[in-house]
């Protein structure tokens, strides 16, 4: 089975900004993902991620990048060097991230003072059906994520959900697999009914 990248946009909370003082670098900080919080994917499920998921991921991953709208031209801080840092809480997938002396960060945080940027994403890999659990016997399916392979975050500026063309996409294929494993289900519970 391949793996399938995914990709999950949310309104950073508690975003903090800091201009570059005596020498110190711009900096972003905030909550790239909450737990125990229900959203809603393109409506074809909702989906709620478990503390704990980013924990394994964090600890053996030395090289998550920040990235800027997940342009991999754009990259606002790593792990491997230090200037992307991340950790859980009990709220969520924290992070902070030292802004470079680049015209794309200086023009990130003059947008984000301003308040229209102000969106983040994370992309990441289930490894195995073992790290996620489905209900079908709710309408929509919910997906429940107990452990992600975290490759990136990202400051967006539109939200991937909101990019009609790419939802599109990613909407079908999705459907197609909920679908499947709902008439799947259905067709176990008329087995054991009878």
């Amino acid at each position: 089975m391949t793996k399938k990248r995914e990709l999950r946009t949310i309104d950073i909370t508690n975003l903090k900004t800091r201009d570059a003082i005596n020498d110190q670098p711009a900096m972003i900080s905030g909550y790239a993902a909450v737990f125990n919080s229900k959203t809603s994917i393109g409506d074809y499920f909702e989906e709620i991620i478990m503390p704990g998921a980013f924990s394994r991921s964090i600890a053996t991953n030395s090289d998550i990048r920040a990235l800027f709208n997940h342009d991999w031209n754009n990259v606002l801080g790593r792990t491997k060097s230090g200037t992307l840092r991340l950790s859980e809480d009990d709220r969520g997938l924290k992070f902070e991230v030292e802004l470079p002396n680049t015209s794309l960060a200086r023009d990130l945080a003059e947008s984000m003072a301003r308040g229209d940027i102000n969106q983040c994403s994370f992309g990441f890999y289930i490894e195995d059906a073992g790290k996620e659990t489905w209900d079908y016997s709710v309408e929509p399916a919910l997906r429940t994520i107990h452990e992600v392979e975290l490759f990136e975050i990202s400051i967006v500026s539109l939200p991937a959900y909101d990019d009609t063309e790419a939802a599109l996409v990613r909407s079908k294929e999705i459907d197609k697999y909920v679908e499947m494993r709902i008439k799947l289900i259905n067709q176990i519970k008329g087995v054991l009914e009878k």
